[in-house]
């Protein structure tokens, strides 16, 4: 067992189905580490299959920090993730270990490591708000009412993003300033070295792992799996966890809007959409060591040479 490098933190990044989870394993298996989950669906109890979380068998010789960390229910912002990350990594360096955040959710990696922006914490009563208007007026409509309010906001927000679309509202209506003009006052950010390996195999590939990996699913069990989120009253389409990739389309399915083949085609696109968006994002990160395969030894060699 290799001895970490010091106070160095190793993001390992990649788009949904390229393999980051084994070879986080594989290099935890050389350097004494600690694996810290950077994924916005695996904090999610009871939703295993459809976000493709790892194995508990996996999970118990392995143990991943920030999966099935809240109920579906339950709010869970990037400022969570930065203090239970953060937190994580303080621990990881305190026992002589390298931290290793896994995963493909991209404002969770860039709030680790740029910080985050001052902005007022949801309460229960303004989420009731907003998903009432939500209910009531679609986001197509408060997208508009944005447009008003915060027009630079509302052009890097998609119309459809209805979660991001009520968060802005929510901050002008709690703060009285728009969500970018606190967003221009970041605090925070890691204060140690990162190194960062992304994994990017070609895009073909990734879109036959995603089709093979859902069909895969849909014979785990996955609609039983969302038969069983449904049955819980506290939860409905408007969640963020229900408008993971999947989940939304299996519910429309189990509501008897869409039929199995169409749910299924459906699944496999958005997955597709939310691939395409992650490796866009990844083509910007220029510093660091991309691999089109899971190479441990290069891996291995880089993690070493930074420090050399």
């Amino acid at each position: 067992m290799i001895n970490p490098p010091a106070n160095t933190v190793l993001f390992l990044m990649g788009p949904t189905a390229s393999g980051k989870t084994d070879l986080a394993i594989k290099i935890s298996q050389k350097i004494k580490s600690r694996l810290i989950s950077v994924d916005s669906a695996l904090i999610y109890q009871g939703m295993d299959i459809g976000t493709a979380k790892p194995s508990k068998k996996t999970l118990n010789t392995h143990p991943h920090h920030l999966i099935d960390i809240c109920k579906p229910s339950e709010a869970y912002s990037a400022h969570d993730f930065v203090t239970d990350a953060t937190q994580q990594i303080e621990l990881a360096f305190r026992n002589n270990e390298l931290p290793i955040l896994v995963g493909g959710t991209s404002f969770y990696f860039n709030a680790i490591e740029h910080g985050l922006s001052d902005l007022p914490e949801s309460t229960p009563e303004s989420r009731e708000k907003y998903n009432q208007l939500l209910k009531e007026q679609g986001s197509k409509a408060l997208h508009q009412t944005l447009q008003k309010i915060d027009p630079v906001a509302a052009n890097r927000i998609h119309a459809h993003d209805s979660q991001r679309i009520t968060r802005a509202l929510e901050v002008f209506d709690i703060s009285g300033q728009t969500l970018t003009t606190l967003q221009g006052k970041k605090q925070g950010g890691l204060n140690c070295i990162i190194n960062k390996i992304i994994l990017m195999p070609d895009r073909s590939e990734l879109h036959q792992r995603i089709e093979t990996r859902f069909h895969l699913m849909m014979e785990q069990g996955f609609i039983e799996e969302v038969k069983a989120l449904k049955a819980n009253t506290k939860l409905h389409q408007d969640l963020p966890s229900i408008r993971c990739v999947g989940y939304r389309q299996a519910w429309q399915f189990l509501n008897q809007e869409i039929d199995e083949a169409e749910m299924i085609e459906r699944s496999i696109i958005a997955t597709r959409q939310l691939c395409k968006r992650q490796s866009t994002w990844l083509k910007n990160e220029t510093q660091g060591l991309t691999l089109k395969t899971a190479d441990l030894e290069k891996s291995l060699n880089f993690i070493q040479e930074q420090h050399v």
